[in-house]
């Protein structure tokens, strides 16, 4: 079914749903523990998608069990360790940086696409990838360069640097899939899988520090980052990256700084100014030059 929607609209969409995540984690991270919102996330997500995706995971079982390396190498990096890494970044650093520090992401995604899949990036991707750079640094200084000399960074920073290599790394083995693999028992194996992997520290977390306190901030919390950043921005990027490659797909995180900024103008009422406009029309530049084909 996703083969009939583009691609490039299914990034859009992902990178959208993201930004929220982000907004969202950084919120309520005083009232939400990291490793608590990361392991109910997945659980919820498997417990909405299993029930469809059950059918194809027990048939590509014997494939999965054959590539089983791969699979569990997918669940740790794109399901335990990427968003459990964001959320710890986000109780001790700043949206801003941390969407500053995921535009690295794509500069990996190109580098380790060339080294480990001989997918070396193009003159005209170069260029796009550092049009889309200036206008993430547009937004995040605010046309001023005398911005960039009062951005502090903290522990959350680096957390957030090692989220950023952590997932140009499973773009990158999401091309070593086998098509028996791809779409629904991927994301089924990779959710139950990675769920699993954050129990132990989600059971240290409540044990040590703070336990996942059960309120309508909480519930719904939950169920946003379940639906729309887990299941539905999964699925759209891994067939994104199937179809596009993962050098292309990887600039698309370029999107993240524009829709957390646009986010927040909507939803938390800070104002929209000219160098937003810019920055987001430099980083959609970038993409445009990037993935044109002349056709």
């Amino acid at each position: 079914m996703l083969n009939r929607v583009s691609p490039y609209l299914l990034l859009v969409l992902a990178t959208l749903f993201w930004a929220g995540n982000f907004n969202l984690a950084r919120a309520f991270h005083a009232d939400i523990p990291p490793l608590a919102l990361s392991f109910w996330r997945w659980c919820v997500a498997a417990l909405i998608l299993l029930p469809f995706a059950y059918q194809s995971m027990r048939v590509a079982l014997p494939l999965a069990r054959e590539h089983w390396r791969l699979v569990l190498a997918l669940s740790v990096l794109g399901v335990a360790a990427f968003n459990s890494l964001a959320y710890l970044g986000l109780q001790t650093t700043t949206v801003t940086n941390g969407v500053l520090l995921q535009a690295v992401t794509p500069v990996f995604t190109i580098l380790l696409a060339g080294l480990l899949l001989r997918e070396p990036a193009s003159l005209r991707q170069w260029l796009g990838l550092l049009v889309s750079i200036f206008g993430v640094l547009v937004i995040i200084t605010r046309a001023d360069v005398a911005v960039l000399q009062h951005l502090a960074f903290t522990r959350g920073d680096v957390w957030m640097l090692v989220a950023a290599l952590d997932w140009a790394v499973y773009t990158i083995l999401l091309r070593k899939l086998p098509p028996g693999l791809q779409g629904l028992p991927i994301l089924g194996f990779s959710v139950t899988l990675g769920a699993l992997v954050i129990l132990p520290f989600y059971l240290h977390e409540t044990l040590t520090a703070q336990a996942m306190p059960l309120t309508p901030v909480s519930v719904g919390s939950v169920l946003y980052v379940a639906v729309f950043p887990s299941l539905l921005s999964y699925l759209f990027w891994n067939d994104a990256t199937r179809r596009l490659g993962a050098g292309r797909t990887g600039q698309f995180s370029y999107l993240m700084p524009v829709f957390g900024i646009l986010l927040a103008v909507l939803l938390l009422g800070e104002q929209l100014h000219t160098y937003h406009a810019l920055g987001a029309l430099l980083v959609v530049g970038g993409l445009v030059i990037s993935n044109w084909r002349g056709k």
